[in-house]
């Protein structure tokens, strides 16, 4: 009888999740393109070009459907099971309400995971939409001078004039102290050239390596790569990138640049934590919704998707009021990040704890 009740409530969530987590990102389309189709066209971009970025941001509304889909879901399975007296038959039968969850908790979970994965692809799909529509490139036309940076190795790099769009760096100085058997190095090279892939190559330059032991080596040479050398012409550059083009570890390796070279990074610290954060929400907003489902059986199709959009917003805003608290320094970036997350499962839990058995 469980597996039979099984299937029948795994059945009914995932029949109104996929209508809606397909649904809603045509939706967002439309209010997109309704909003920002004329902007697009003065730039000069064609209706393929558009189209095509849509493709692209496909996965980020899908991202942004998966919690409303999954509370929508809940919130219809168990209402209706309650307005039809099915779950009271089956509590009739020895199943308790706990046990008939557990299937809606499972797929909740297998939701987290898929969403916590496609996390790490919206910022590859948002930064190909970007570069279709023109908008990474009007970004990343800034030149850097005069500055010092301490690389993700240690390096201590000076460099007269970073030019990001060209990938390439003039009067170039790399100093690097000497630890234990590691030694020294202080390098100096005229031009530094960038390559994706393959980092960055010195030319026309001169290298002095230190030994432990005080000896000393001097060359110059016409071309030097230095594969440790990792950072990209935008790291160099120390400006904040968009947080929904970094996946979760270039977003700590960027966080580190920052840190080094002195900026101001608890923005970007609660944007990475809720990077996992959010895909979590999904199993704690359905964890919420079960029980809330149980507490009226009033309305119908209408009231359930009032009631879950109205919830969604709620905890969408709770999450925009972390991260502006925790950068702001109110509360630590970790905290702030998963304060909604923590709110919503305890009063989820405080539900769960009252609903008859």
């Amino acid at each position: 009888m469980t597996k039979l009740l099984d299937r029948y409530v795994s059945r009914q969530f995932l029949g109104t999740f996929l209508v809606l987590v397909l649904g809603l990102p045509l939706l967002f389309i439309v209010i997109d393109v309704t909003d920002n189709l004329d902007k697009y066209l003065a730039r000069g971009l064609g209706f393929g070009k558009v189209g095509l970025s849509y493709v692209y941001q496909l996965p980020l509304f899908i991202q942004y459907a998966i919690p409303i889909a999954a509370l929508v879901a809940t919130v219809f399975t168990i209402g209706n099971m309650t307005r039809h007296q099915e779950i009271a038959a089956a509590k009739a039968g020895g199943v308790s309400f706990y046990r008939l969850l557990i299937p809606i908790v499972l797929l909740g979970a297998v939701l987290s995971i898929a969403s916590l994965a496609l996390g790490e692809v919206v910022p590859i799909t948002n930064q190909k939409r970007a570069e279709i529509l023109g908008e990474r490139a009007m970004r990343v036309t800034g030149i850097r001078t005069d500055f010092v940076y301490q690389t993700e190795r240690g390096r201590m790099l000076s460099v007269r004039r970073l030019d990001p769009a060209a990938n390439e760096m003039t009067g170039v100085v790399v100093e690097q102290a000497g630890i234990g058997r590691r030694a020294g190095l202080h390098g100096t090279a005229e031009r530094a050239g960038y390559t994706p892939g393959r980092g960055w190559t010195l030319e026309q330059g001169y290298l002095r390596l230190f030994g432990p032991s005080g000896e000393e080596r001097t060359f110059s040479f016409r071309t030097l790569r230095f594969p440790d050398l990792r950072e990209t012409p935008e790291d160099l550059l120390a400006e904040p990138k968009e947080p929904e083009e970094m996946r979760f570890a270039e977003m700590s390796r960027f966080i580190s640049a920052l840190q080094r070279s002195g900026g101001d990074v608890r923005s970007l610290e609660v944007e990475r934590a809720q990077k996992i954060a959010l895909p979590l929400a999904v199993l704690v907003i359905v964890i919420f919704g079960a029980p809330l489902a149980t507490s009226s059986r009033r309305g119908g199709a209408a009231y359930g998707i009032g009631i879950s959009l109205a919830i969604t917003m709620i905890y969408l805003m709770l999450f925009k009021v972390g991260r502006a608290v925790g950068a702001s320094g109110g509360l630590p970036p970790l905290v702030a990040a998963w304060a909604p997350n923590a709110l919503f499962l305890v009063a989820g839990l405080v539900l769960l704890a009252r609903v008859r058995t």
